[in-house]
């Protein structure tokens, strides 16, 4: 089932928010978005669990360089979510690379959605 459109909005700017480096260079703002037991597969094939995810954000230098386009939000139970869409991150050089995006959010006790996991899947 589509996800209200309230909670698609809400879900997308959650997405946004981990896209700029504000939110990417602070521990305490990941640590409001991502599930302590958050695991990823990321773009190159890697797998991050938690630690591992905050470690590298933290540490991450340059622009916000990177767009969402295509989203959508489904709900998977009453308080699970699967967020897609398609990310583009532009290149020092110009070029684009894209990614086909997933991401599971929970809606936890203390009303805030966090984030449990995230695929990354290179396309053209």
């Amino acid at each position: 089932m589509t996800a209200p459109g309230a909670l698609a909005d809400h879900l997308l700017g959650l997405e946004l928010a981990l896209q700029t480096r504000e939110v990417r260079n602070s521990e305490e703002k990941l640590r409001e978005l991502l599930a302590p037991e958050f695991r990823e597969f990321g773009r190159s094939g890697l797998a991050y669990a938690f630690d591992d995810i905050v470690t590298h954000l933290v540490a991450e230098t340059g622009p916000d360089n990177t767009s969402i386009s295509d989203f959508s939000a489904t709900m998977l139970s009453d308080t699970i979510a699967l967020a897609t869409y398609r990310g583009t991150r532009v290149n020092d050089d110009g070029s684009r690379l894209f990614t086909n995006r997933s991401s599971i959010w929970r809606l936890d006790p203390d009303g805030k959605w966090r984030m449990v996991f995230h695929q990354g899947t290179a396309t053209a």
